[in-house]
């Protein structure tokens, strides 16, 4: 046999891979399955595309591996944690990848380069550095993606469709679709074909989209709220969130957020008076809680507790609906005027902070609305209440995040950043006080935003952008890392008005094939009032919101709240607001 018809020694598959399914004999594959059957055994969370190709010489030694079909891995490759790839897949010789990493399909990754999604703390500078919490965000790589060799990406990337790294780059900030990028740090050096629209467009291009998209809200705002009204046999009637739903407090209060940010006035059918009288005879009397309402649209029996899961929101949505029809609550929010300083702190310190800090934010935001409604109608609460709920917030927020709660191994800074939004809206922000560590919250907050399982377009939710977006906003007085946060904010706000579905405004959740027919993919009223929030804190952070030619006056309101001053006075200022 010949030199040019020998088979290919084995050490060549494992150097050069790509040889292997052109070249290996009827051995060579039968003994390649056989070590993959061996690393499917040995690890529950593994899992093998065809015709795919690993070294035995390489060290993968993964919790979780997907291959995609014909993927390989190269001898001296060192892999760890959760590795998923689509489908052609290549990690060449030495090349490293660590933590949650995920790839799309045809993402090539050169030899020696290095992907490690983890990061060691070093905050502590009485701690040795070994010592201190790992913490991991995940790396995220698109579609059609080559990697040269020696590169290197830092935990928290993303790296979009099409995109090409240069040999030796270090990555430390997201890169854009189809961007060619190198050096240290990786800077966009050209684009392959024609640049992304809007890339280096300027602000009046966005303007005008946002102006366009607030032009088509207007004009269909009560075609997607009349979709969402159940008439009554009484002649009165209903707000569902969604059609086909039952009816809600918040679906009422979400009717009158979306109708005065459009169109200046309360929604149809329903007179402002019948809504006002409506939403007044929903408080209990004696406790001032707001009970939920039945399939039937009945109220049901309110319980003791001013903070369940089931009424604590409507302090919020009742009392900013009935002010922007000019009314308020009808008694005083007896439940919570009752509680004293000392009451309050041991209410904070039994709130389950590490475990779910959204539902411990949650808390806080409805203890600091609750206690605005009372200051509204002059009904003062237990001396020091309020200055212990401020007080415990200032001396427990982290001075390295600027949150609340700790970072989970499984969710990221998810939970902290989306219970600093709520912690932080109706304290801080409500009442026009500054946060404890803006700049540090702000690094948080953009850190959050580069998990691409939040902030992907077809992964949005309403409460995830949101809770991103006003933080960054509550905090733009320092200027920390401005130009981020407008390009942040001019890529989210391109997702968004994405969203948009003709007629029936915006779901909860951004609609996408995978998840067509779940509930919160149905466009309906919590989903619009949110997101048309969200649309304009975002502008405001690029810059672009007057295009828009409306600002939240309700319960996602920018500016604080006005304390101590009667509705009659707010009633007769409204003519003279912004809109």
């Amino acid at each position: 046999m010949t030199d040019a018809n020998a088979p290919a020694a084995p050490a060549l598959f494992d150097y050069s891979p790509w040889h292997y399914w052109k070249q290996a004999t009827a051995d060579e594959r039968a003994r390649q399955h056989r070590f993959q059957r061996t690393l499917c055994e040995a690890g529950d969370e593994y899992g093998i595309g065809e015709d795919c190709y690993i070294s035995p010489l390489a060290a993968v030694q993964n919790e979780g591996l997907r291959l995609g079909p014909r993927s390989y891995i190269a001898a001296g490759a060192y892999l760890t944690g959760t590795l998923r790839t689509g489908r052609d897949c290549t990690v060449n010789p030495y090349a490293v990848v660590r933590g949650t990493v995920e790839l799309g399909d045809g993402v090539r990754i050169g030899a020696h380069t290095s992907l490690l999604a983890f990061n060691h703390g070093y905050e502590d500078p009485d701690t040795e550095v070994f010592r201190q919490p790992m913490s991991s965000e995940g790396i995220r790589i698109g579609d059609d993606v080559w990697i040269g060799s020696h590169v290197v990406v830092l935990d928290g990337i993303t790296v979009a469709d099409g995109a090409v790294i240069g040999a030796g780059s270090v990555v430390t900030k997201d890169v854009p679709a189809r961007a060619v990028v190198a050096g240290n740090p990786a800077r966009v050096l050209r684009w392959r074909g024609t640049p992304p629209t809007g890339h280096q467009g300027t602000p009046t291009d966005l303007a005008g989209r946002l102006a366009a998209f607030a032009d088509t809200a207007r004009a269909q705002a009560d075609d997607i709220i009349a979709r969402c009204f159940v008439p009554g046999p009484d002649g009165g009637g209903h707000f569902v969130d969604a059609p086909g739903g039952p009816p809600t407090v918040r679906a009422q209060c979400d009717a009158v957020e979306i109708a005065d940010l459009l169109l200046g006035r309360a929604p149809l059918p329903l007179s402002a008076d019948e809504q006002i009288a409506r939403l007044r005879s929903w408080q209990d009397p004696h406790s001032g809680i707001v009970g939920a309402l039945d399939e039937d649209g009945r109220q049901r029996p309110v319980g003791a507790l001013p903070f369940s899961e089931e009424t604590g929101y409507h302090f919020l949505c009742v009392g900013y609906a009935l002010d922007l029809l000019g009314s308020e609550f009808a008694h005083p929010l007896h439940s919570v005027a009752a509680l004293t300083a000392g009451d309050v702190v041991e209410h904070l310190e039994a709130l389950p902070w590490e475990e779910n800090p959204w539902y411990c934010g949650d808390w806080a935001d409805t203890l600091g609305t609750a206690l605005m409604w009372n200051r509204r109608r002059e009904v003062r609460e237990q001396p020091g209440a309020l200055d212990a709920l401020f007080g415990w917030l200032l001396t427990h927020a982290d001075p390295h995040t600027g949150l609340w709660g700790t970072p989970s191994a499984a969710d990221g800074l998810m939970p902290v950043v989306n219970g600093f939004y709520r912690a932080s809206r109706g304290t801080f922000a409500q009442y026009g006080l500054p946060v404890p560590y803006p700049e540090q919250t702000v690094d948080s907050v953009l850190r959050h935003a580069r998990d691409a399982r939040y902030t992907r377009r077809d992964r949005q939710t309403a409460c995830n952008i949101l809770d991103i977006a006003h933080p960054l906003w509550l905090t733009r007085t320092t200027g920390y890392r401005a130009d981020e946060i407008v390009t942040l904010a001019r890529q989210l706000l391109a997702d968004a008005l994405q969203h948009w579905v003709d007629g029936e405004g915006f779901a909860f959740r951004a609609p996408h094939p995978t998840t067509a027919g779940e509930r919160q993919t149905r466009p309906g009223l919590q989903g619009t009032e949110m997101w048309l929030a969200i649309i304009w804190y975002l502008a405001d952070l690029a810059g672009v919101s007057d295009a828009l030619g409306y600002r939240p006056r309700g319960i996602h309101r920018p500016e604080p709240a006005p304390i101590g001053t009667s509705r009659h006075t707010r009633a007769a200022s409204r003519g003279r607001e912004s809109r």
